[in-house]
């Protein structure tokens, strides 16, 4: 009983983003011994889900990495809630419980949905330049990763596009840590969810990292020309 008190309040925390790429690529790796590294895809979602995705794929030689660039849809009276997500080309995510709420209205939510588009152009264009999407492997293994989840909804909107456009034989979404009810929700959008955490009393992602500092755009750009996946 002393012990159960114990590891009950213990929270287990991550040193930092690389900290947690490298502990959640030991988690996978026996499941993907099997594979072709030329046979894997591993994605990224910017911005902490890049270096996370950087990092995993590097401790695992996959050589196949790129980003895909969900967005948030957030809620008009706390723009710190998502009520879904958005895709480039549409492809939506939407918490119905959330937005059943009558002060959020269908004009709000579409207009939402086009800031969003928008926002989702502009990093493509300064994270990419004129390079698209060069590691397509369609029917490979595919690993969607992002530095953690509190909804899940980016995720989700994320994993619906690349079902559609990547066709993958097998999907993973692999992530350090989220609620147990989302990777519940995150199961239904692929063949197996991996998390390093999965906390029942989750308040925010930050709370499992030491280090969760914002990553900057710079970041995300350096990743991408040190992969020869951009043209600035």
């Amino acid at each position: 009983m002393l012990f159960e008190r114990i590891r009950r309040n213990f929270q287990l925390r991550f040193k930092d983003r690389s900290s947690a790429a490298n502990i959640l690529a030991d988690v996978i790796m026996s499941s993907l011994r099997k594979e072709p590294k030329e046979q894997i895809l591993v994605l990224g979602i910017p911005r902490g889900g890049v270096v996370t995705a950087d990092i995993f794929a590097s401790k695992l030689s996959i050589p196949n990495f790129d980003i895909v660039i969900p967005r948030k849809l957030t809620d008009p009276f706390n723009k710190e809630l998502a009520i879904g997500a958005i895709m480039e080309d549409g492809t939506t995510y939407l918490d119905q419980e959330r937005i059943n709420n009558p002060l959020i209205s269908f004009d709000y939510i579409e207009k939402e949905k086009l800031e969003q588009i928008a926002e989702i152009k502009r990093r493509a264009s300064l994270y990419r330049g004129n390079v698209t999407h060069p590691h397509t492997v369609p029917g490979a293994t595919t690993i969607l990763l992002d530095d953690g989840a509190a909804t899940g909804a980016t995720v989700i909107a994320a994993a619906r596009w690349i079902r559609k456009q990547y066709k993958p034989r097998h999907f993973i979404i692999a992530l350090p840590v989220a609620p147990k009810p989302t990777l519940k929700l995150l199961g239904q959008e692929c063949d197996s969810v991996e998390a390093v955490i999965a906390p029942g009393n989750f308040h925010s992602v930050g709370q499992y990292y030491e280090d969760f500092n914002p990553v900057t755009d710079d970041e995300v750009m350096d990743i991408m020309r040190k992969r020869n996946m951009s043209s600035q």
